[in-house]
């Protein structure tokens, strides 16, 4: 590489750090992150400059780009962000929607009034928190009319039964949680920070749920009559590396179906050329994928997508 492309990427890594708050503790550190920065930024552009890659057999419908993790190996970046390693046990021949019939051609819950912004987990992989919260948050409001945040914290701190804080977690472990708790609390009562703590004051509950339901395994119809009634909360294959760089578009990336993160799923609908998608919010802030948000191919099974969901009943 000449010394021009040397100084253009080194002048972005410099505007990356101002954008993100990045700091270094010493020369040694920087220029560890700056080549793990360069090699992210070169496989960013091979992906971007060749989206008909012959070789994969894909046409890629999404970019790449820079995000918070463009100075992380993808094995650090699975060790921090990764954390739905367990399975979500119980499987249910039937559930509420299953004789839906009218199911719209798109559907997107922020419309609606059921999605909160974008959070960020930050280096505690408490993704199932996350996703968790989410389902509730939607199913709340569509229920009750009122939109709150509610707290994350409050599970890693007090959904121990079973789930392992920071390190991993399952919603419905969570949403049991939630049951016998008779109830969770705001987020601004009880505020995220990004370590398990210990569970002991009482929080006054803002939101209720009386049970919830684990949907068919593998069944992508399932999904789509219980997302058009509310968000889902799902398992998926979350730390490829192209999921990691996405940055936008549909996702129809090499995907595997190992299921290590958790996210909900908001809404779906079909682009102009008939190539249908799931909406996803993720937890890792607004500066990953559209917003904080994804669009990935819908009815293809890719990334695990239907293998494990469930939605809390209110």
């Amino acid at each position: 590489m000449n010394e021009a492309a040397s100084i253009s990427i080194a002048e972005k890594h410099e505007k990356w750090m101002a954008e993100h708050g990045r700091s270094y503790k010493d020369e040694l550190e920087k220029d560890m992150r700056f080549k793990i920065f360069k090699q992210n930024l070169e496989y960013i552009d091979k992906v971007n400059n060749n989206n008909n890659n012959s070789n994969e057999g894909i046409n890629r419908t999404y970019k790449l780009g820079t995000n918070q993790f463009s100075d992380l190996t993808n094995a650090e970046f699975r060790a921090s962000y990764a954390g739905n390693s367990m399975a979500i046990t119980s499987q249910h021949s039937s559930f509420k929607y299953q004789n839906l019939t009218q199911v719209p051609t798109s559907m997107d819950w922020r419309e609606k009034g059921a999605v909160t912004s974008i959070k960020n987990q930050g280096g505690c992989a408490a993704c199932w928190a996350f996703s968790a919260v989410a389902a509730v948050e939607g199913i709340t409001q569509i229920s009750s009319g009122n939109l709150i945040r509610l707290s994350e914290q409050q599970l890693l701190d007090c959904s121990s039964n079973g789930n392992s804080g920071c390190v991993a977690g399952k919603s419905d472990i969570a949403f049991k949680y939630i049951i016998k708790n008779q109830g969770i609390a705001t987020e601004a009562d009880y505020p995220y920070h990004q370590v398990q703590g210990s569970c002991g004051r009482e929080h006054a509950a803002a939101a209720k749920i009386s049970s919830y339901e684990v949907l068919p395994s593998g069944d992508e119809q399932a999904l789509l009559k219980s997302v058009s009634m509310q968000p889902v909360s799902i398992n998926i294959e979350g730390t490829g590396q192209d999921f990691k760089n996405y940055k936008g578009g549909i996702f129809n990336g090499v995907c595997g179906t190992q299921l290590d993160h958790a996210v909900t799923i908001i809404g779906f609908g079909t682009t102009e050329d008939g190539t249908k998608y799931w909406l996803i919010k993720n937890s890792w802030g607004d500066t990953w994928g559209e917003a904080g948000y994804m669009r990935i191919q819908r009815d293809e099974g890719l990334c695990g997508i239907g293998t494990q969901a469930a939605y809390p009943i209110t």
